[in-house]
């Protein structure tokens, strides 16, 4: 082939990888400037995804293409149309689809001091300071775990989903998603696209609860929206077995706290610690059949429960019901919700209160 057709070829392929190639140019000034290895690695992985992302439509148009491909494929589509369409949330994101061959996207670890729930937190260009640091590679999650166990932390490792690159790539699915039932897919894409669309820098406990709440109540609201019926009783119940869970964690989460406030030593904090842990497994155990309707939770009994794993649910989870009663108090309606959110960044003042400054842009103060 002469050398004016092979430019002929190579040029449009550069240009549909054009975005991939000036990313990883960033990525790399980023990662150099910044936090080096880190930032090149997982960077590098990314960009290794969306180097071989699809456009979903092509999933459900390819050569032995599925009914399963097609009804995911519309699902995705009608949930991304409610997201924009009707709630008003940025959608860049979740337009692309990436085979892969486990059930998580990525390792994130958290940490909180042993001794009390003061939360360790990293920092990155743009996002701030965030309580999470993510690893493609398991191993890579392990490593940075045993590094903050001997600096004496509780650490904490979970499989996500998906996270959120705010807008700075197109965030696409990935084959585990395919089992998701339509409100917990529904739940996800909103989630993220809400952070896509609102992120308050050094703010993710507020950005965290603000999408968890977003996330559900939207994808109650699609259901609805669409007319997908659900089991109500199996629905109920999971609901209860939920909202049963989290006010048992909650409970744990009081009693440390109260018991770390204590003017006693670090070694009888932990001590004390590891009793009250004890206790409400113990509890948790002989009492769940009268408390849960399913299996769900089962695995409480078993867990090696630390603070960072509890932490998790006060950084996600509520200890009130802020934004559901603040959504309630604005009249409930969601898209406005959003909207009002959405002015927070222009808002945003160094020590300002998110949650009052979301009051104030519904015109509640």
């Amino acid at each position: 082939m002469c050398y004016t057709a092979r430019m002929r070829h190579i040029f449009p392929w550069f240009c549909a990888h054009l975005p991939v190639f000036l990313s990883a140019f960033l990525l790399a000034a980023v990662g150099i400037a910044f936090s080096g290895c880190y930032t090149i690695r997982q960077g590098t992985a990314m960009l290794g995804y969306l180097n071989r992302a699809i456009p979903l439509e092509d999933l459900a148009a390819r050569e032995g293409a599925t009914e399963e491909d097609r009804v995911f494929v519309q699902k995705v589509a009608d949930i991304r149309q409610f997201a924009t369409g009707h709630l008003g949330l940025q959608g860049r994101s979740f337009t692309t689809y990436v085979a892969i061959d486990r059930n998580f996207l990525a390792a994130v670890v958290s940490a909180s001091a042993a001794d009390s729930f003061a939360r360790h937190y990293w920092w990155f260009p743009v996002v701030g300071r965030v309580p999470y640091k993510g690893f493609f590679n398991v191993e890579d999650a392990r490593r940075e775990r045993e590094r903050l166990e001997r600096r004496g932390l509780d650490v904490w490792i979970r499989g996500v989903g998906a996270f959120s690159t705010l807008g700075w790539f197109r965030d696409p699915l990935y084959t585990f998603m395919r089992e998701y039932s339509v409100r917990d897919l529904a739940d996800l894409i909103i989630h993220e696209l809400v952070h896509e669309t609102i992120w308050l820098t050094n703010h993710a406990q507020f950005n965290e609860q603000l999408a968890q709440f977003v996330g559900t109540e939207g994808a109650r609201q699609f259901m609805e929206k669409m007319g997908i019926e659900e089991d109500e009783q199996a629905a109920a119940e999971r609901r209860a077995d939920r909202t049963a869970y989290f006010a048992f964690i909650q409970n744990i989460i009081a009693e440390l706290e109260e018991m770390f406030a204590l003017d006693i030593p670090r070694e009888e904090k932990l001590m004390r610690k590891d009793g009250i842990i004890r206790a409400a497994q113990a509890k948790f155990e002989a009492d769940y059949d009268d408390i849960f309707y399913t299996d769900a939770f089962r695995f409480f009994i078993d867990l090696p429960v630390n603070n960072a794993y509890l932490d998790l649910f006060r950084l996600y989870h509520e200890e009130d019901t802020f934004f559901r009663n603040l959504f309630e108090r604005s009249g409930g309606d969601l898209p406005a919700f959003i909207a009002a959110a959405k002015t927070l960044s222009a808002r945003q003042r160094r020590g300002a209160d998110p949650r009052a400054e979301l009051e104030r842009a519904l015109g509640l103060r």
